[in-house]
Order: structure tokens, then C-alpha cells, then sequence
């Protein structure tokens, strides 16, 4: 029994499947295998909306995947719009980003967290809705904002928000 040629055809079909990496950069520096606003389903679930100015509320968003296997790897985006603009919310601090495989049928999700601003857009951004995306691609999808207006600190245009990592749902 020879095992030189078993041993070249494993090797060259080792280098055959290298070949077929892209090194994780896919098409224009994203990853190939990255979780599309058009192949998952988007949902804004039940808030635990902020009764009043000065208290704090959470808006939880779900994510499932209804395509082919993708990865989520890095933060949602999330940004609330005034009509006369559009703010991006920063991610909560010393969340830390962790990367989830979904496969069809999985689920993720994540929470906005905001502080109510006072009516009247005083101290306050009068968001009108809220624009998420998903990590490592450029397209968003829009949702109604109805939790009332959002605080605002230190500038009129950074808002008393933020985003959460990403959290597997099930096993």
C-alpha cells in the first residue's frame, strides 16, 4: 500500500478548498456571509416606554433570520430621525460586540435604551422614527418612533440613547 498519493491528493484538495477563501473580506471589504435587512425579519417589540421626562425607557428589537445562514459581527445600528435630520445613536458604554452565526430560523436582539426629553422639543430630540441596520452592510429599514421625544446631553443633537450588543435568543 502506497500512502504518498493519498497523502498528495488530501494536500491538494486542502489547497483547492484555500483557494475558494475570500479571507473574510468579500466584495468591497464586507464580509460575504453578513446578515442583510432583506433576509431577516425586523421587529420592534414591546417598550417599556418612559412615562415621563427625565425617566428611562427600552425598545427591544429582534432579528431572525429567514435566509441562508449569515453573521452578525459587531453592533446594530440604530438612528432616530426629526424630520429635519437624523442622529445616530452611540452604543451603550462598556457593551462589548461579540459575533453571532444565524442560521435560518435563529434569532437576535438587541435594546435601545433612552432617556424622555420634555415636550414641546425642549430638551428633547422629536423623533419621528427610528432607522436600524445591521453590521457590515448599508442598508437600513425604518420604523415608527412613538415613545415620545428623546433627552438630549450636553448638545442639542446628541441624544440621551444608546444601543445594546447583540444577544442570541434560544440555545
Amino acid at each position: 500500500m502506497r500512502a504518498i498519493p493519498l497523502t498528495v491528493t488530501a494536500l491538494a484538495a486542502a489547497l483547492l478548498l484555500t483557494a475558494c477563501d475570500d479571507g473574510g473580506g468579500g466584495k468591497n471589504g464586507k464580509s460575504g456571509s453578513a446578515c442583510e435587512i432583506g433576509g431577516v425579519s425586523v421587529q420592534i417589540g414591546s417598550a417599556s416606554v418612559a412615562p415621563s421626562a427625565g425617566d428611562t425607557g427600552e425598545v427591544p428589537v429582534s432579528i431572525t433570520n429567514q435566509s441562508t445562514p449569515c453573521t452578525l459581527d459587531h453592533f446594530p445600528g440604530a438612528a432616530l430621525s426629526t424630520g429635519g435630520g437624523e442622529v445616530k445613536l452611540p452604543t451603550q458604554e462598556g457593551a462589548k460586540a461579540q459575533k453571532l452565526k444565524l442560521a435560518k430560523g435563529d434569532s437576535a436582539t438587541f435594546t435601545i435604551t433612552y432617556v424622555r426629553g420634555g415636550a414641546g422639543g425642549k430638551a428633547g430630540l422629536a423623533a419621528k422614527s427610528v432607522k436600524i441596520s445591521l453590521p457590515g452592510t448599508d442598508t437600513a429599514r425604518s420604523f415608527p418612533w412613538s415613545y415620545g421625544p428623546v433627552a438630549t446631553k450636553g448638545s442639542a443633537d446628541t441624544p440621551d440613547a444608546s444601543v445594546s450588543a447583540f444577544q442570541q435568543v434560544g440555545d
